[in-house]
């Protein structure tokens, strides 16, 4: 253990004191682990910015756009799981990072948010550029700390601030999440620091957070494998399901499906994995053919609402797995809830299946995938122009195998999950925690910072609702040294809303008013005054190609696709009746 005795040299003037303390913060946090820092330009937050700047281990990613740097910071955490830090100065400037922290909180993604504020002389009194930060996030971090502008007398409780911020981070009580440290500086704010207080002897961080999230006994798996003797048995594999490996073994020994969102990992060619889950249960015949006794569902839910109404109706016991510490049972059918370890509860069952393996519960599941995989090619391959599931479906066939995709919210993943097929090696990300579209290529920025350590390729998948929503994302990315392809659908509008009641319930002129709200803004014209190359495809065979491009050639593309709103419909409304006609005609 360090001495926490004085230093030869204590800071007495403001901007030592300044300095000194957050060049401690720094230091223990490189100490912990945190190589990445995400700064929006402001004077308040000097002092730290500074800090963050004198360390060459840790990485520092200016952004112009509190907002979009949120979700950078955010990004970075989604990929390596390792909290990164985002810096604002005060006032507004802190309130734009609340959207990232909302979907940090909910989506379990480890962020340390750090506001600079203004001393307690300056609050309540007409200060420029302040408003009250206390809790200023609310319930959506894990933990909030506002220990008051940098004093002399508590720098024995500075290494302790900044290295439980890592551990709330990444080992809080309800799970990894944001933390908030909001921190007041006076006047002046630039300055020199003097010795720091020592840290601990071996170089780590002053605390470290031992143990894990609940796992299941011998006992309390053995029980679950009573509940789970059963012939139709069905695993639902979310994000965060745990060790894909280990699931499909445990889908091996039961002989049970696994139906598989894009973003489990899980869809490989083995064992019976379902990736046309949602096709197959809209044809009403086969969804009360292969009605399961028994499911398993591991990490988070499909974003498909008929594989959702399907389970809430199947009558099955149903256990929910999940190690993020989320209470997951939108429909609250649950049985039996476990806030444990999936990985663990899959190992400790695949042991304990005592009864021999059946092929036949999961060969009629089989049957059906290939049947509704076959029908959705067919479709696909008639249409010349591209269609937004034929690119959902093209992607992982263009992306080199270990490439992340971040996929956006509304449509993208929804087709990617219906129509994506097999993974072939693509890691699938999304901001599915609140569901929003907001950041999403900011998002998609910091998981290709955090990828490039490893060479890895990154790509997104977005609508051109959400890609203007997110244009400030655009800032500076041609100088940042990533390699992300954006690809664009471009239906000018929200194309998802055309799928809803209200496309039919009201007038044209007002569905497109208030729903459809098309924009006219040219985005290959928008990219290129940022200094992004664009690649613009008018057939389906060239959308591939482009994105394969891209991939190959490196550096920040983006991929324009136009497709029409209208049109959109109808594709999907053919490629459910072909699986149902497809399943209907194997049936008969």
């Amino acid at each position: 253990m360090g001495d926490v005795s004085a230093p030869e040299r204590l800071p007495t003037d403001t901007a030592t004191l300044n300095a000194t303390f957050c060049a401690t913060l720094v230091d223990e946090w490189v100490r912990s682990g945190v190589t990445d820092a995400v700064v929006a330009p402001g004077s308040r937050s000097t002092p730290m910015a500074l800090a963050l700047t004198a360390r060459a281990e840790l990485q520092v990613h200016v952004h112009h756009d509190e907002r979009a740097a949120g979700f950078m910071a955010l990004g970075l955490g989604l990929a390596s799981g390792r909290p990164a830090l985002v810096l604002t100065t005060s006032g507004t400037a802190a309130v734009e990072l609340h959207p990232a922290l909302i979907e940090a909180h909910q989506a379990g993604v480890p962020v340390i948010a750090v506001t600079a504020d203004r001393p307690p002389e300056l609050l309540d009194v007409g200060a420029p550029q302040t408003v009250n930060q206390t809790h200023l996030f609310g319930g959506a971090v894990r933990w909030f700390s506002a220990p008051g502008p940098p004093v002399a007398e508590a720098r024995g409780a500075w290494r302790s601030l900044a290295a439980r911020a890592v551990a709330e981070a990444v080992h809080g009580a309800k799970g990894p999440g944001p933390v908030h440290l909001n921190l007041a500086f006076r006047e002046p704010l630039v300055g020199d620091p003097a010795e720091l207080p020592p840290g601990r002897d071996d170089g780590g961080p002053w605390h470290t957070v031992g143990g894990s999230r609940v796992t299941v006994d011998r006992a309390g798996a053995a029980r679950l494998g009573e509940l789970l003797d059963a012939d139709r048995g069905v695993i639902i594999a979310g994000e965060g399901c745990g060790e894909p490996g280990a699931v499909l073994a445990l889908a091996e020994a039961t002989g049970w499906p696994v139906l598989a969102d894009p973003r489990s990992g899980c869809r490989v060619r083995q064992v019976c994995v379902v990736a046309h889950g949602d096709a197959l249960l809209r044809h009403e015949p086969t969804a009360a053919a292969l009605r399961p006794e028994v499911v398993l569902r591991l990490g988070g839910p499909p974003a498909s609402k008929v594989v959702g109404a399907w389970l809430a109706a199947s009558g099955a016991r149903q256990v929910v797995v999940d190690g993020s510490g989320r209470w997951i049972d939108a429909d609250r059918t649950a049985a039996h809830v476990l806030h444990a370890d999936p990985t663990a509860v899959v190992v400790a069952l695949a042991r304990l299946v005592g009864r021999p393996r059946t092929d036949a519960w999961g060969g009629r599941w089989e049957v059906a995938e290939a049947a509704a995989t076959a029908a959705v090619d067919g479709v696909l391959g008639t249409h010349e122009e591209p269609t937004e599931p034929g690119v959902a479906r093209s992607l992982f066939g263009a992306l080199p195998p270990t490439s992340s995709l971040v996929v956006s919210s509304s449509m993208p993943v929804r087709d990617v999950e219906w129509f994506g097929g097999m993974q072939l090696g693509v890691r699938v990300l999304a901001n599915r925690g609140a569901n929003g579209i907001d950041g999403v290529v900011s998002t998609a920025v910091g998981v290709a910072l955090a990828s490039r350590r490893s060479g890895e390729r990154t790509a997104v998948l977005v609508g051109d609702v959400a890609f203007l929503h997110d244009s400030n994302a655009l800032l500076g990315l041609a100088s940042r040294g990533v390699d992300l392809t954006i690809v664009v659908i471009d239906n000018d509008g929200g194309g998802i809303f055309s799928f809803l009641p209200q496309a039919g319930a009201l007038v044209p002129e007002q569905f497109e008013l208030l729903f459809g709200t098309p924009h006219g803004v040219d985005l290959p014209t928008l990219a290129a005054a940022h200094g992004v190359p664009v690649i613009s495809v008018a057939t389906a065979n060239e959308v591939p190609v482009a994105i394969a491009a891209s991939a190959f050639t490196g550096g920040v593309t983006l991929v324009h696709i136009r497709t029409d709103r209208h049109a959109n419909v109808g594709v999907h409304d053919a490629l459910h009746a072909a699986v149902a006609a497809t399943l209907a005609a194997s049936a008969g």
